[in-house]
């Protein structure tokens, strides 16, 4: 039996206006579609459109072409009134774990904010914030501590433990490696795959760096100008990549 598809997002359009009455063109007709309990990487340089393309399919930025499908419902361009039923299903991770979160809050409270919708604070949340820290490797020795004074590897933990609370099934996991150190990148990736690995996640996983998406991904999407140049099997993209931009990508791209 097939995967079962929990995102599509066929021809995607964007543009955002410059001055002087100019037009970026910043997704051109990207189609993409994630399987349950699979990673799709999205791979480029900077300004490729990764990102854009994130937002769209979070909900965050409306496409002026192409629609998003999630769960086999209408996901985007809907009003968030529509959607916010179904918004707990749908996680982020972000590159700069630091500005996403409420410098005031401490751990616990940016966990149980996150649990509960911002709604309670009961014996149950606290239960649940001791599970998210568990979850991610993390002390609870943590809880009290606000995240200036953690590691970056330790922020990115409580950033991942936070997209976990609602019990989402797809995540969207924007450069979340790309301002740690090596060897904590790999810690950091590992503790994903376990994640998928045990509660069956899906993920759309956005890097420049191949080597990162090469360790994570099932299909993979090469992304240039906006739009999409090769696309298919991780092992057949970067064991055997057609364009010539995807050729010059791997052949710079360094070992993880």
């Amino acid at each position: 039996m097939a995967p079962e598809v929990l995102v599509r997002a066929p021809d995607l359009s964007k543009q955002f206006p410059l001055r002087h009455g100019q037009r970026l063109l910043a997704v051109d007709r990207v189609s993409l579609q994630l399987e349950a309990g699979r990673t799709l990487g999205l791979v480029g340089e900077s300004g490729s459109g990764k990102t854009t393309v994130a937002r769209i399919i979070l909900g965050l930025t409306t496409p002026d072409g192409g629609d998003v499908t999630l769960f086999g419902e209408p996901w985007n361009p809907l009003a968030e009134r529509d959607r916010r039923a179904r918004r707990p299903l749908l996680g982020a991770i972000y590159q700069d774990a630091l500005s996403s979160f409420d410098p005031r809050f401490t751990v616990e409270q940016i966990l149980a904010d996150a649990a509960s919708a911002g709604s309670s604070r009961s014996a149950a949340t606290r239960s649940r914030v001791t599970e998210l820290l568990d979850s991610v490797g993390l002390p609870t020795a943590v809880r009290t501590r606000r995240p200036l004074h953690l590691s970056g590897g330790q922020r990115q933990r409580v950033a991942i433990a936070r997209a976990l609370a609602a019990n989402p099934r797809v995540i969207v996991c924007d450069e979340p490696v790309s301002a740690l150190d090596v060897s904590v990148q790999a810690q950091v990736l590992d503790l994903l795959t376990d994640l998928q690995n045990d509660l069956g996640l899906s993920y759309l996983f956005i890097s420049h760096d191949l080597g990162v998406v090469q360790h994570m991904s099932d299909t993979v999407a090469v992304m240039r100008d906006g739009s999409i140049v090769e696309q298919g099997p991780a092992a057949e993209v970067f064991g055997s990549p057609d364009h010539e931009y995807t050729q010059r990508l791997v052949a710079a791209a360094p070992r993880l």
